[in-house]
């Protein structure tokens, strides 16, 4: 049984809440019952939510926790009203805009939600082709345009690149490439040649062969490309390649997308960022 029910409350797609909501909760050893309530955009929609709620904590017994990012002040009002004494109420925006509208001087433009009036953002119409354009160039299936690049990752064959490429693009709208590193690249000793001339935008990631076997595994069951002493030698190769060409690289063994993505922001520093 879950340790206490959560609920996530927006008139918009509630991701901020969920987010904020979720690091937050994460700083606790419990395993939450989340309930997802977006696009609540009406007054009749938040007494939907109350009664919700109210139920839940008389099934339950424990006041759920609320986390709202709700712009409509009409439909905060109800949420506010009706759970005051049946749940935690958590109100981001109130919690944090209200205090920067008073620090600032003035008010903020109560927009709902970081995707609204979408058809009139560059900033996501740029997301949108940071992504067309990574998976493009995911498994190194196009050299074409490789100048356009932010970042490209570079590392053996399922070492976390198409993840993370996907990762920078739909986060920070940029445009990743990736490219897998080949036994022929190996024979070589050195980079694939339409590498070179981008080595400045170039991260490897690598990862410890007892994982990659297992990895491998799930998608090729005894085959000699999931095969432990292959993969052993793919590394190594991938890992002194890396070397010799000063690339800098990390092991995605334990670490998180998030984890990955944040030290390759740090090591490359792409000029252009979109948040």
């Amino acid at each position: 049984m879950p340790n206490r029910t959560v609920f996530f409350l927006s008139d918009g797609t509630g991701i901020t809440a969920e987010t904020f909501g979720n690091a937050i909760l994460a700083q606790f050893a419990i395993e939450p019952r989340h309930v997802r309530l977006p696009f609540m955009d009406t007054v009749d929609k938040a007494h939907q939510a109350v009664r919700q709620i109210k139920h839940t904590a008389h099934t339950e017994g424990k006041k759920p926790i609320v986390f709202t990012t709700l712009v409509n002040m009409e439909v905060l009002q109800v949420i506010n009203e009706g759970c005051q004494d049946s749940a935690m109420l958590l109100d981001m925006f109130g919690t944090f805009v209200n205090p920067l509208e008073v620090e600032l001087g003035i008010k903020s433009n109560h927009r709902i939600g970081r995707f609204s009036d979408v058809s009139k953002s560059k900033a996501y119409h740029d997301r949108i082709e940071a992504i067309n354009f990574s998976l493009a160039h995911d498994d190194g299936q196009s050299n074409k345009d490789l100048e356009q690049s932010d970042v490209i990752l570079v590392g053996v064959s399922r070492s976390g690149k198409t993840p993370t490429s996907l990762y920078l693009a739909m986060q920070y709208g940029l445009k990743a490439s990736n490219y897998p590193l080949i036994p022929e690249d190996f024979e070589r000793q050195q980079l694939p040649p339409a590498l070179v001339p981008h080595k400045k935008k170039i991260f490897g990631l690598t990862i410890l062969p007892e994982r990659l076997s297992e990895i491998r595994n799930e998608r090729r069951p005894n085959s000699r490309y999931a095969d432990l002493a292959n993969c052993r030698m793919e590394v190594s190769e991938a890992e002194a390649m890396m070397r010799r060409a000063g690339i800098r690289w990390l092991s995605t063994t334990t670490k998180s997308i998030e984890e990955i993505a944040t030290t390759i922001l740090q090591e490359i520093k792409p000029e252009r960022l979109v948040y």
